[in-house]
């Protein structure tokens, strides 16, 4: 399949991992360790035991029951099937040890990409972040050239420098947005929550990124204009939550976490299936 296809184009522009047009790169490429994630451990580069031969699970219903929990929260935001279908042009890692090595290399930089293109995607859909379409819109586009790149560019991108760049632009737009949000605006970034009793706190417009939250009390808690990009919510308990209109977060985020029908969820994110 040619780069320049409509098909391939549309592989490269989703944002939403595709598993069918995947050659299951997150299986192989990256490591994990035993813990309550993972049940074993494994090396970058190697496939692991319960991929098949036509890039499957082999036990996708059963993740989490037989102790895979960190599949099931793992989201490469369309990054697979853009470096499966389109940088590499359809070309299985199978069979090629250069060219296995070079997906390998390419994947966790397209997955950083593709997480700031969804960032940057958000804001731009935002009201409040209208004064800053334009450099939004410039931001998306020098991403999206980087992650256009063939295996040797993309490899080559300085992640950190352009993670930067779009971050101090994002951070603009979280301040515009929670300053619509009335009241005291709490600064809680990069905190240590883990394991907080929350439950019930008024977080409208609070800044929570990159804050540890892990198996926090969240129940019913006003999380509505709060900006939780990066924030990690695993096993955070969200039942009763409103997260009606909170900014930047993310599938593996919810997944990660726990919570029940009454939670109240952006409108572009589903419930999780677990919950």
């Amino acid at each position: 399949m040619s780069p320049h296809t409509p098909a391939a184009a549309a592989h490269g522009t989703a944002l939403r991992a595709d598993c069918a047009n995947c050659f299951g790169l997150c299986c192989v490429a990256l490591p994990f360790t035993a813990s309550a994630d993972f049940p074993v451990s494994k090396n970058a580069g190697r496939p692991c035991t319960n991929l098949r031969d036509d890039s499957r699970c082999g036990i996708h219903a059963r993740l989490r029951d037989e102790g895979w929990t960190g599949c099931t929260v793992y989201d490469c935001h369309g990054a697979g099937q853009r470096v499966s279908q389109v940088t590499f042009g359809g070309l299985d890692w199978r069979g090629d040890p250069d060219r296995a090595r070079g997906m390998f290399a390419v994947f966790p930089v397209m997955r950083h990409l593709h997480e700031l293109l969804l960032y940057l995607t958000e804001a731009l859909s935002l009201q409040a972040a209208r004064p800053l379409r334009g450099a939004l819109r410039s931001a998306r586009d020098m991403v999206e050239r980087h992650a256009s790149g063939d295996p040797a560019a993309v490899a080559a991108v300085d992640v950190r420098a352009v993670r930067d760049e779009v971050n101090a632009l994002l951070l603009r737009v979280s301040d515009l947005a929670r300053a619509r949000v009335p009241g005291r605006r709490r600064d809680h970034r990069g905190a240590d929550l883990m394991g907080a009793r929350l439950r019930g706190a008024d977080l409208r417009g609070a800044s929570l990124r990159g804050a540890l939250l892990i198996a926090a009390d969240l129940r019913k808690a006003d999380l509505r204009g709060a900006d939780l990009i990066g924030a990690d919510l695993r096993d955070a308990d969200l039942r009763g939550a409103d997260l009606t209109d909170a900014l930047f977060v993310t599938r593996p985020q919810l997944s990660a976490a726990r919570g029940d029908g009454t939670t109240r969820l952006p409108h572009h994110l589903e419930r999780p299936s677990h919950w």
